[in-house]
């Protein structure tokens, strides 16, 4: 689940992220995501006001004792994306509080988002459908899962979204104040927020092909490697050429087990990859891409040529 950055002008830094709140403890809570933003805002609000009177004079939750630490998303992975499937990516971390914080009350919230850009000014946002579930371990701690959705195909994704990623995250607490109610104190909501716990990249998923030929061919004759090398192209839902990259050409020799390299060659228009090596022995050839920080490295399958 995604909430773009044009939304920045309303709520300001990642408290527009309230607004993408996932489902599931929406269901369980008479809490909406307008209540959780919020709050949040106006904790972004006092932080601003600059001195602690200034603050004072602003209706805003008060500093809640939770931390959020040991981060990691996707169990230290990139995130890979193709066009169309959902890709859902696991996400733990360890939420410490004091022993007054109630952790297991319908109205607590607590999630980790990633965030492109800035943390001031981010450009896209992703979050879970489901809001992560916390296990204690002592009386002030607890383990914590949760998952990051992303839909590529639902226009989750821009081609510019590729690259480094942040993870931001908070804790709320209403202790049973209700937004809705006339008397409504924020000020006895408790709220915490932590930017840059975490990192990860987001990536957009490649393929790449091969296929040698004349099959068979006769020894010292001149064999024909091609294939391409695409990948998602986030923008228009479709896979497209990455050019000018290096790519190397290996072989793998009949009955044995390690490829080797041959020759780089750099991929052009729409990808395409091309290049000539003598028949030697029998074997099999494949490209294999190194990968960038925006494209996961890739191989292509072996393909065999036999040689007379």
């Amino acid at each position: 689940m995604r909430i773009r950055a044009t939304v920045a002008a309303v709520t300001g830094a990642l408290a527009l992220s309230a607004f993408a709140v996932p489902a599931a403890q929406a269901d369980d809570s008479a809490i909406t995501r307008e209540d959780t933003a919020k709050v949040l805002d106006a904790a972004h609000a006092a932080a601003k006001s600059g001195s602690r009177a200034a603050a004072a004079a602003v209706d805003a939750p008060y500093a809640l004792d939770a931390s959020i630490s040991n981060v990691k998303i996707n169990n230290g992975k990139a995130i890979v994306a193709g066009t169309t499937k959902q890709v859902t990516v696991p996400t733990t971390f360890t939420l410490k509080h004091g022993a007054e914080v109630d952790i297991d009350a319908a109205d607590f919230f607590v999630d980790v988002e990633i965030y492109k850009g800035s943390y001031e000014e981010p450009e896209n946002i992703l979050v879970g459908d489901d809001w992560p579930t916390c296990v204690a371990v002592t009386s002030t701690t607890a383990s914590c899962k949760a998952t990051i959705d992303v839909r590529p195909g639902d226009g989750e994704l821009w081609n510019s979204d590729a690259g480094a990623w942040s993870a931001n995250a908070y804790a709320i607490a209403f202790n049973g104040e209700d937004p809705a109610a006339a008397d409504y104190d924020i000020t006895k909501v408790g709220y915490a927020e932590q930017a840059k716990v975490g990192s990860t990249k987001v990536q957009r998923y490649s393929k790449l092909s091969v296929n040698a030929s004349p099959e068979p061919v006769k020894k010292g004759k001149t064999i024909t490697v091609t294939g391409a090398l695409t990948r998602a192209n986030w923008d228009t839902f479709k896979y497209a050429g990455y050019t000018v990259r290096p790519v190397k050409l290996q072989f793998k020799k009949k009955g044995t087990s390690t490829y080797v390299d041959v020759k780089t060659v750099t991929s052009g228009t729409k990808g395409a990859l091309k290049t000539t090596v003598k028949a030697a022995s029998d074997g099999y050839f494949r490209y294999n891409f190194a990968g960038t920080s925006t494209t996961p490295a890739v191989k292509a399958a072996g393909d065999f040529v036999d040689v007379k």
